[in-house]
């Protein structure tokens, strides 16, 4: 059995590898400052989520504005409580993209695939948030009102 091959080092200078790693950054960055300086937690600034409006019910994202400003503001605890899961995928996503730039200083490809059984994994688990989160026994999962 042959190992597979090497990747190749990505050629260019070490600032022409972190344009888009920087890029990611910026385009990241900048609606998070915005969330950061407009509190969610007070109402009027944002509008409701159309899936709460329709059904009473929570969806993956509800509270995830709110998890986003308490990021900013280096609060792990309450960020978890308004919504678990984005506070993991922020901080998962924070961890690849550390990895990218890292990988783009020393000229290696820095590529994230998810295969198709994570991607599946991936979305059972929104799912099954979802649903536990409206569950009278999920309240923990379930953002607070506001």
């Amino acid at each position: 059995m042959n190992a597979p091959a090497a990747p190749e080092p990505v050629a260019g200078s070490v600032p022409r590898r972190l344009v888009r790693p920087l890029a990611a950054l910026l385009a990241v960055a900048m609606p998070t400052a915005f969330v950061a300086a407009v509190d969610p937690n007070t109402p009027g600034h944002y509008p409701v989520c159309p899936v709460l409006e329709a059904t009473g019910w929570f969806c993956p994202g509800c509270g995830g504005l709110r998890s986003v400003h308490a990021l900013s503001r280096g609060d792990l605890l309450t960020a978890a409580h308004d919504n678990l899961m984005v506070t993991l995928l922020v901080l998962t996503a924070l961890a690849l993209w550390v990895r990218w730039t890292v990988r783009a200083v020393r000229g290696r490809p820095a590529g994230v695939r998810l295969t198709a059984r994570q991607t599946v994994v991936l979305l059972l688990a929104l799912a099954l948030f979802s649903v536990l989160r409206n569950l009278p026994g999920g309240f923990g999962l379930a953002p607070p009102a506001v």
